[in-house]
């Protein structure tokens, strides 16, 4: 059987540019023998040479081009084939778009990472002001539940806090930040009747006393200077010399006569309070006196924030304990008038306040100044230990404190 020459074409004569083919002769005559005792099939065709010689050309171009860049691009990139893309691996512009695909669900994820991240720290702030420095600390403080109230002397001082007061925080540093403020920090405790009193004048015996407290250690007025008139209202004018020392305290102050001993002031051209706020502690507590006698006793430290008048430097604080017994009795068998309250006796310890000046004020001492006054001459005292009795522990001189 006469087997069938493959068909010529001009490009495959010997001659210049033609390229050898890519099957020997020796291949070509078994395929040819094959496809004869197959049954007369059609032979495999060879690419042919036009074929060939494009796919020489690109590649020639490819590699021209390659060596055209300069020694940086090409260790950067590879260099972009020349030929179609259905001539090198297949469909080029799947595996681009795939790429695509693939960049734009990595920018989705990312995108969506950081919406849910935003929302997150817009409803728990905490997340980022936690990592913060400094945040743990103020954070810890801020979120301190408040002491529950004193029912008994505390068997030792306070720790010590960390940190020091501004205008933002200005008890920070101090035990007193977990203590109760204003007027409420003055709990009253159930009345009940005593000495011959009824539960009724029991009750204002312990009303009249915490507004006496408040009147002399609390009021905005006072405290910036003023006159206690609302304090000293509550007071009987039959009980010898307390209203009349008092008054004369006010009026000219000097060691035997200061106002301090009772009211708490400061003076208002040298400093002003650090805000509104004042830290309280104590307990109050009630018992029989003389027959038709109720007898109040109240223990309490006020803290005092304090900043310069001319609004130069940081936060001060002044520390006030004040330990006083109040009476209310019956008219009847007293030379009393009804519903005034009497002082049976009073003593007052200060923390942070300038020695030997007796002119009606307090005067702390801020650390970047040298304080004024005399320099300190007693044992150095914590202003926060509520264990020792002022009565039992009273010491002569001026001493300085531990802290503020």
């Amino acid at each position: 059987m006469s087997t069938v020459p493959p068909p010529e074409h001009p490009d495959d004569r010997p001659g210049e540019g033609r390229e050898p083919s890519s099957i020997s002769d020796e291949q070509w005559e078994a395929f040819q023998r094959e496809a004869a005792e197959s049954g007369g099939g059609k032979a495999p065709e060879e690419p042919s040479a036009r074929a060939r010689m494009v796919t020489r050309r690109l590649r020639e171009q490819d590699e021209a081009a390659a060596g055209r860049r300069r020694w940086w691009q090409r260790r950067k990139r590879t260099p972009e084939p020349a030929l179609p893309p259905g001539w090198r691996t297949g469909p080029a512009w799947q595996e681009m778009n795939g790429r695509r695909g693939r960049l734009r669900t990595v920018r989705s994820v990312l995108v969506l990472a950081l919406v849910a991240g935003v929302t997150l720290v817009v409803i728990r702030p905490s997340l980022l002001l936690d990592r913060l420095p400094g945040h743990h600390a103020e954070a810890a403080a801020a979120d301190a539940s408040p002491l529950p109230a004193e029912t008994a002397r505390p068997s030792a001082a306070p720790v010590d806090q960390a940190g020091l007061p501004d205008r933002v925080h200005p008890f920070r540093g101090s035990p007193a930040e977990r203590w109760a403020s204003g007027a409420d920090a003055i709990e009253l405790p159930e009345a009940k009747a005593v000495g011959g009193m009824s539960k009724g004048d029991v009750a204002l015996a312990l009303r009249l006393t915490k507004e006496f407290l408040v009147g002399t250690n609390l009021d905005p007025a006072v405290l910036r200077g003023g006159q206690p008139t609302a304090a000293m209202a509550l007071l009987d004018p039959k009980e010898p010399g307390t209203l009349p020392d008092l008054r004369r305290a006010l009026r000219d102050p000097d060691e035997k006569h200061d106002p301090v001993n009772l009211v708490t002031r400061f003076d208002p051209a040298e400093v002003v309070p650090a805000g509104d706020v004042v830290k309280v502690r104590g307990r109050m507590t009630f018992a029989a006196g003389d027959p038709g006698q109720v007898r109040v006793h109240a223990d309490y430290t006020f803290v005092y924030p304090v900043a310069r008048a001319d609004g130069d430097g940081g936060v001060t604080r002044t520390i006030v304990r004040r330990d006083l017994t109040t009476a209310l009795m019956d008219p009847a068998r007293w030379q009393a008038t009804r519903g005034k309250l009497g002082l049976h006796q009073y003593t007052s310890e200060a923390g942070n306040s300038a020695c030997d000046v007796h002119d009606g004020y307090y005067h702390p001492a801020f650390a970047d100044r040298t304080p004024t006054g005399a320099a300190p001459s007693g044992p150095a005292r914590d202003p926060y230990d509520r264990h020792r009795s002022l009565y039992e522990d009273k010491y002569s001189g001026c001493g300085s404190v531990t802290r503020t």
